[in-house]
């Protein structure tokens, strides 16, 4: 496919794709981490945390499952891409509104507007994500979004700190601080929305023998790997969602933590995110991606666990440095397994279907962890505690259940899972490092 797209057009989107990026990124990085806190000065309950989280993943779940039939009667991803990002980026105008058009359950309207908001960004998502397949090859996939999420990943952080010291200095005024960060996110995405229109999109050719609905898709769990992954993947985001939506609630609410240390405390994923980032994807394209994924599912079971010890920030800043390190293997091989699993005609369908699955599980597991928060005995004092900790012993059932169900799809070098990890951390213990796994790194750097 990509020898059919002319070179320079590619060359030229891809620039127009990392300009689009940068932008989106500041978008996220002022937003992302902030809507809880919003939601929070709105008055919010741990339920209606639990919903903010839950009932968005369920509508960008069912949307995108008409994203490709879309595609295919446009029969442009260009189209799509420009409709859907320009109607998510309008959606900043009634969050902002909120506050003072629904003076009455201003929660709920801001839950239905953050439905929308991510209901749209997720509709284009599996047509960017297609597009995009097919300007990188595939045996260079690990490295360029390594090194595309790594600068975009310095990008989300700074942008995120900003949005911290703009509450930290209108905190008297919080809500002041909240309209700047999302007016910023506004035109950010406007900016990214702009670039977006100028890639070049490949020929798009509709084969009917690639159709499949996604009940067809549902009946193939017992003999496709794709959906074996797509089982494992979704299992692990219900583990996880039980507990996520409720760790700024911890810090913010049980913990009292000010807008400045809830920042340096969010950021600190996203630093360990750049350092690592462009190492993964390099390992990633000599060892394949489902022994990183497994290997970091393992690393993302244990994160709750750690926060039961103790809740001194400074200690905290390192479990978040260490989520940071899991998360970004996990997710980068996540994305690039399913380039290589799928062929080109069937992208974007099963991209979409992917996230419904994952969509769902991440739904249920927010309502699930809304519900058990109000009603569950304390651990230390909170109620939270206990939450993460049932998330924890789930996360690692589903690991332990699924992982080792999946299979490589491409040709890969088979080195032990502990010397993946010291191979990420620079060490070189004289036990177990063969000299092969110990030059893994340096050439390709």
């Amino acid at each position: 496919m990509l020898k059919m797209c002319n070179k320079n057009k590619v060359k030229k989107s891809l620039k127009s794709s990392f300009l689009d990026g940068i932008f989106a990124s500041c978008m996220v990085g002022l937003t992302t981490d902030y809507i809880t806190p919003y939601a929070l000065f709105l008055k919010a309950t741990s339920r209606q945390i639990g919903l903010l989280n839950a009932l968005p993943n369920f509508f960008s779940s069912l949307i995108q499952l008409k994203s490709a039939d879309l595609v295919d009667k446009l029969k442009s991803r260009k189209k799509i891409i420009a409709i859907f990002v320009f109607l998510h980026l309008l959606m900043f105008v009634p969050i902002m509104m909120v506050p003072f058009i629904f003076k009455q359950n201003p929660v709920i309207f801001l839950i239905i507007f953050i439905c929308f908001l991510n209901g749209f960004n997720a509709f284009a998502g599996p047509v960017w994500s297609s597009l995009m397949s097919e300007y990188i090859p595939y045996r260079s996939r690990g490295r360029y979004f390594g090194w595309r999420n790594k600068i975009f990943g310095v990008i989300i952080i700074l942008c995120s700190f900003l949005a911290g010291f703009i509450l930290h200095l209108h905190k008297e005024n919080p809500l002041k601080g909240f309209l700047l960060i999302f007016g910023f996110a506004l035109v950010a995405r406007f900016i990214s929305w702009c670039f977006l229109l100028q890639m070049y999109e490949p020929a798009y050719r509709v084969f009917k023998d690639s159709y499949f609905s996604f009940f067809d898709f549902i009946r193939r769990i017992k003999e496709s790997n794709f959906v074996k992954f797509v089982l494992f993947v979704s299992g692990l985001n219900f583990c996880v969602n039980l507990a996520s939506p409720f760790f700024s609630v911890f810090m913010l609410k049980d913990l009292r933590f000010s807008y400045i240390t809830y920042t340096a405390l969010v950021i600190s994923v996203s630093i360990a995110h750049i350092f690592t980032i462009n190492r993964w994807g390099i390992i990633a394209d000599k060892l394949g991606n489902i022994k990183i994924l497994r290997f970091t599912s393992f690393l993302i079971a244990g994160i709750p666990l750690v926060w039961l010890i103790n809740q001194n920030p400074f200690y905290l800043i390192f479990v978040q440095f260490f989520s940071g390190f899991a998360w970004a293997g996990f997710n980068l091989c996540a994305t690039n397994f399913i380039y290589d699993a799928v062929t080109p005609p069937k992208r974007t369908r099963c991209i979409a279907y992917f996230n419904v699955f994952s969509g769902i599980a991440s739904c249920l597991g927010a309502l699930l962890g809304g519900h058990l928060v109000g009603i569950i005995p304390g651990l230390f004092g909170f109620r939270i505690l206990t939450l993460f900790l049932i998330s924890s012993i789930l996360r690692f059932l589903v690991v332990g259940s699924f992982s080792y169900k999946i299979k490589e799809v491409r040709k890969v070098k088979d080195i032990p899972s502990k010397e993946i990890f010291f191979s990420m951390i620079g060490i070189r213990p004289s036990f177990g490092i063969t000299q092969d796994s110990r030059q893994l790194i340096k050439k390709e750097e």
